[in-house]
């Protein structure tokens, strides 16, 4: 398993543990960012599509905020970039 899996592994379990999407998908961009100074240090880029009730009467930026919860230390470790596309109730 390469480390890109193992990180899309690790993002699936931390987003479905805390806001039980009814819709998930997680995308490793890390390809089209090679050279880039963040892929040099080891970080990957990602895009997270996801819908969740969690969202339910919440802001984007409130929404965000829950998905860079989720995930916690990988936000400052494992990913360098992070697009998220949120899907409302």
């Amino acid at each position: 398993m390469t480390i890109a899996q193992q990180r899309i592994d690790q993002m699936t379990t931390r987003l479905q543990q805390a806001l039980t999407p009814s819709s998930l998908e997680i995308i490793d961009d890390s390809a089209q960012h090679i050279g880039h100074a963040g892929a040099q240090a080891g970080g990957g880029h990602f895009t997270v599509k996801i819908a969740t009730d969690a969202f339910k009467d919440k802001s984007t930026v409130q929404c965000h905020r829950l998905v860079y919860d989720a995930l916690g230390e990988m936000m400052t470790s494992d990913i360098h970039a992070l697009s998220i596309q949120i899907i409302k109730p």
